[in-house]
């Protein structure tokens, strides 16, 4: 980096203004700056297993906060992936002491969507789409909170997206949300 820019770390270290706030999972293999191809300091990330906003966790709250009262972000990505632990945890309803509690979340997704889940074929097509849906489901939880809901009645440039990020080709996907 200070081969390209002498003043590189100084400047990062100087304040942030990233436009997005990447709400995703902590699992190894899906880091958020190279998967966006941008550098440190352009975005402000959250991470936690199966990427997931409760309505309690006041680390993603305060996070969520921060982002748009402070760092003033345009665009908020929650971003899942194929193949996440969290999800494949809380589908296999294997008793793993404290991960239960988080996973509940993701199992309460299960729940809300299980005659579409139930309707797939294979395992894999199941576990697929329960990344996909507890995406979407993240996305709603974001949308509904004060923290947004105060930034849309103010005016404030917001755009909410909900990504999915697949392990297997690095191609990061669109799901139906606006």
């Amino acid at each position: 980096m200070t081969d390209d820019n002498p003043n590189f770390f100084h400047d990062l270290a100087e304040e942030q203004h990233p436009d997005y706030l990447w709400i995703g999972c902590a699992d190894s293999p899906v880091p958020a700056n190279e998967i966006m191809c941008l550098p440190p300091g352009d975005v402000f990330v959250h991470r936690n297993i199966a990427n997931v906003i409760g309505y309690t966790d006041l680390n993603a709250l305060s996070v969520l906060h921060y982002a748009i009262d402070v760092l003033k972000v345009k665009h908020i990505i929650v971003c899942g992936h194929y193949g996440c632990g969290g999800v494949k945890a809380a589908m296999d309803h294997t008793e793993n002491t404290l991960i239960n509690n988080w996973v509940r979340h993701v199992r309460d997704v299960k729940r809300f969507h299980e005659t579409e889940l139930e309707a797939l074929e294979s395992e894999q097509e199941k576990f697929d789409r329960l990344c996909e849906l507890n995406v979407l489901e993240q996305v709603a939880n974001v949308r509904s909170t004060v923290i947004i809901k105060e930034t849309l009645k103010k005016g404030q440039e917001l755009k909410i997206h909900g990504l999915i990020y697949n392990l297997d080709d690095g191609l990061l996907t669109a799901l139906d949300v606006e």
